[in-house]
């Protein structure tokens, strides 16, 4: 476990959450990145999170959606009840989450933010997000991943 606990990580164990931490070698600057995750995981990449910081009228709100969509900014809005949405600028989501680009994890983030998993997470017995760092996923239960964000879910991902 050495060199793989991470702030994420450290929650889960707290917590007392199952989970589990599998690496992975994809340069996150590789063209459909999430996809090559989920094959180097040797896993449907619908199983396969990425986590996103948007600015829904000018406060910082988390989306986690399949790396086999797109967030739906305006729908990313209705779920918090805001009117507008941006992806938020990448030196403010890694600053404010304290993980960088490729590495962000819904869990352990620096300052907790609003969060809202794409519905679609409930489908499976079990999600991957990132463990918060590059090349290093985790393996849980959506119900989990929900519950220790305090997210709310709804449809936020194109298809």
């Amino acid at each position: 476990m050495a060199g793989r606990s991470t702030a994420a990580t450290a929650l889960l164990t707290r917590q007392k959450i199952t989970h589990s931490i599998h690496p992975y070698d994809v340069s996150p600057d590789a063209p459909h990145y999430g996809a090559l995750v989920a094959a180097a995981l040797g896993v449907p990449p619908q199983r396969v999170f990425k986590t996103l910081v948007a600015e829904v009228d000018g406060a910082l709100t988390v989306a986690v959606v399949p790396v086999t969509g797109e967030l739906d900014l305006k729908a990313l809005s209705a779920a918090v009840g805001g009117k507008r949405a941006a992806l938020a600028d990448r030196a403010v989501a890694e600053r404010s989450t304290g993980y960088v680009r490729g590495g962000i994890s819904p869990l352990g983030q620096r300052r907790r933010l609003p969060t809202v998993v794409d519905v679609s997470a409930l489908d499976h017995e079990t999600v991957y997000v990132s463990a918060g760092r590059r090349g290093l996923q985790l393996q849980l239960a959506p119900t989990d991943l929900v519950a220790l964000t305090g997210a709310g879910t709804a449809r936020i991902a194109t298809r």
